[in-house]
Order: C-alpha cells, then sequence, then structure tokens
C-alpha cells in the first residue's frame, strides 16, 4: 500500500510541475516549499530552546473590503479599515528578519487592494497564498499573477449554482469563481481551491465527483475548512455535527490514497489528533485594523502594529495576551476554542480588556450570543493518516511542533 501512496502522490505531483511554467515550479520550490522548510526548523528550535515567541507564518487581511457579501462571514464587507502599504511591508520585512518567508494574503477581497501586486514585486524572495472569491481574477489578473510568479491563488467555492448563490449574496457567483479557476489554468498558475464546508454544501463538495471536477480545471490542491457559524449573522444551523465532522475527516484520509489532485487541512496531525494552528503557534492574523489577532475569526486584540509595523517582532516576542490565549487553549481542547468553548472565551477576552478590531463593533456581543457547535476534535475517535507519503509530510513538516506536549 505504501508504494501505491508514493505512485499516486507522485502522479500528482508530476501532474501540477507540467501543468505550469519551469519559473513558476522553481518559484514555488524555492520559495515556498525550500524557505518553509528551515523557516519550520528554526521555529521548532525557537520552541525547544525557550526563545522569544515569533510564529511560523502570518496571516494577513489586507482589507475589509469586499465584493461579496457572504453568510458566516466575520469580515465587515462594508468596512473601510485597510492597513496601508507601510505596514504591510514592515510585517513583511518582519517575518523574513525572523526566517520566515510565506503569507497568506486574506480580505475582505484582496484583490481590491490598490497596490497587490506592487507587494507580490517587490518581494521576490517571498511566496504568498492569495485567497479570493475568484470573481475579479480575470485573464489579466492571472497574467500578472504569472509575471510576479511567486502567487498561489485559492479561490473560495462555496457551493455549486444555488448554493453559491445563497451562501454568497449575489447572483452568478459560481460561474464568475469558476471562470477566476479557468483563467488560472490559462496562465499556468499552480493554484487551489477551498471550500468552507457545512450542511447546505456537504453533498455536493464533498465527493469524489467534486475532486475530479476541480482536478480537470486545474487546480493543484484542494482546501477544505469547516464552517465557522461567526459574524453578525450567524446561520447555528448550517454548521456541521460531530457525525458529518468525522465523515469529512474520513472522506480526506481516504481520498488522499489516490486524488487527483492535493488535499488540504490544517486541523488534524499524521495521527488525526485535533491541532489548531493558533493555538500550536504556527501561525497568528494581521487584521485590516493592524491588530495582532489569534486567528483570523476572533477579531479582538490586545496588541496593535504602529505606523510601519517595526513593533511586531516586540509584540510577538512579549505579548502577555498572545502567549496566554495559546497556553489556554492549548488546554481547553485540541480543538476550536470559538466553537466548542465561546463562553470560557468571552471570560478570557474580558479578563484582557481586548478591544474589538472591526468597523462593525459588534464582536464582544456575537462572542457573547454564540451556540456550542461541533469542532474537530474527535478524542477517542481519531482517524490516522493512511497515505504515507501525507504522515511524513504532517509529522516533519506541518506540525511537527509539539506544542501540546
Amino acid at each position: 500500500m505504501a508504494f501505491g501512496d508514493y505512485i499516486s502522490t507522485m502522479t500528482t505531483a508530476l501532474k501540477v510541475a507540467f501543468g505550469t511554467t519551469p519559473r513558476l515550479l522553481w518559484k514555488f520550490i524555492h520559495n515556498f516549499a525550500i524557505r518553509s522548510m528551515l523557516n519550520i526548523k528554526r521555529f521548532e528550535h525557537r520552541q525547544e530552546k525557550g526563545k522569544p515567541f515569533y510564529p511560523a507564518f502570518i496571516m494577513i487581511s489586507i482589507t475589509e473590503r469586499c465584493n461579496l457579501s457572504c453568510s458566516g462571514c466575520w469580515v465587515s464587507q462594508t468596512g473601510k479599515k485597510t492597513l496601508s502599504i507601510q505596514q504591510i511591508e514592515g510585517v513583511i520585512k518582519s517575518s523574513k528578519e525572523n526566517g520566515s518567508y510565506f503569507f497568506g494574503i486574506l480580505g475582505g477581497e484582496p484583490l481590491l487592494y490598490a497596490d497587490l501586486f506592487g507587494i507580490f514585486d517587490r518581494h521576490k524572495d517571498c511566496y504568498f497564498q492569495l485567497f479570493t472569491n475568484g470573481t475579479l481574477l480575470t485573464d489579466e489578473v492571472a497574467s500578472r499573477l504569472r509575471k510576479v510568479g511567486n502567487v498561489t491563488p485559492v479561490i473560495s467555492i462555496e457551493g455549486l449554482e444555488e448554493e453559491s448563490d445563497a451562501r454568497r449574496g449575489k447572483e452568478d457567483v459560481y460561474s464568475r469563481s469558476l471562470a477566476g479557476v479557468r483563467a488560472c489554468k490559462k496562465a499556468k498558475l499552480i493554484f487551489g481551491v477551498a471550500a468552507s464546508i457545512c450542511k447546505s454544501n456537504y453533498n455536493d463538495l464533498v465527493s469524489r465527483e467534486y475532486l475530479e471536477m476541480i482536478s480537470k480545471e486545474g487546480a493543484a490542491y484542494l482546501w477544505y475548512y469547516i464552517y465557522r457559524p461567526v459574524g453578525a449573522v450567524p446561520n447555528y444551523e448550517n454548521a456541521l455535527d460531530k457525525e458529518q465532522i468525522e465523515d469529512l475527516r474520513r472522506f480526506i484520509v481516504d481520498q488522499r490514497r489516490n486524488a487527483p489532485l492535493f488535499i488540504i487541512d490544517t486541523y488534524w496531525d499524521e495521527e488525526g489528533n485535533a491541532l489548531c494552528p493558533g493555538a500550536i503557534g504556527m501561525s497568528h492574523h494581521i487584521s485590516p485594523s493592524g491588530a495582532v489577532e489569534f486567528c483570523p475569526p476572533l477579531q479582538m486584540a490586545v496588541d496593535f502594529i504602529n505606523e510601519d509595523a517595526s513593533n511586531l517582532t516586540e509584540i510577538f516576542n512579549n505579548s502577555e495576551f498572545l502567549a496566554d490565549m495559546r497556553m489556554t487553549t492549548s488546554k481547553l481542547s485540541r480543538g476550536c476554542v470559538l466553537m466548542e468553548n465561546p463562553e470560557v472565551m468571552v471570560k478570557f477576552l474580558e479578563q484582557y480588556k481586548a478591544l474589538e478590531t472591526t468597523s462593525r463593533a459588534t464582536v464582544f456581543d456575537e462572542f457573547k450570543r454564540m451556540n456550542i457547535v461541533a469542532g474537530h476534535n474527535m478524542e477517542g475517535r481519531e482517524i490516522p493518516e493512511k497515505n504515507k507519503i501525507y504522515r511524513f509530510i504532517k509529522k516533519h513538516y506541518f506540525f511537527g511542533f509539539g506544542a501540546y506536549g
């Protein structure tokens, strides 16, 4: 079976390699794969030796602005908050000084940010994952991404035709997002598709047919999230139950044996133990307001970057709020504190007098009203990785941090 895993994974890797250009492939291997591996080793060394903390990767939400209005989204789509170029440059500079060259770029819709391509072009030694709804990803935009060469777009598709329109608050969203996918394929980009899995899209998106369709459209990877009912209008009824989350995990593990593309998650380690990227210190988040947040949907903070983010390293090194949050959440559960312990989270935020970081200024009240929903912690029902290649990568590359001890 291990040999079959190897053949299947290598076949997928070769498909990705032949679907792009030598230059883009080299950027991916050098800027992302090699540099991220070295960065993780540095991160592990800092953790093991008790040296000042700095996360392995940083997610940067550069603007609140968005052209869609999705249910269950934590972003204030009509908000005006946005990071300045000086702040974004400072975040990237500080991260590179600490050995990190990989960044997730989020919004709102990041393609609405005026100098987005200037950021990519000025940091040719970095690699960026661009989270987009794809509706603005035209042939021209894809060509510009090909020119800079150091970006992998990940296009969010939240369901097929009817579900996409219902979730996104606009019409014809699915076909417009799919047009973005096809623009990426035409430009020979290395790109992925993401899906936030909930009850209403589960049957359409958690299927072999969907994997094969997205693969034929040129996607190198599919990233599955679990729907979090947060924001101004959370839809708790659409959250997955425990059985569905377990089925999703089983589907991911089984399909990784021979899927026609790579399947990504950041919820479980190689043995199927639940993980929270914030709790293990793998990543933290910079919001459009300049807040240094535990994770993107937890829109309250104590620490804020200054006008050029020159204080970011000091914040990560010394923030009692973030350090205590990592320790507290890892003691509570291996899963998601937002979903499993909103009451404890509210008390924690009150203790630190955390500030809201969004334009809508209703986050704390939203958290107070949150219902407990099923999370990805499946203690006693863990499903280990079956594909030996994925087991190795998760153990030594993604999740070798040992933060849970």
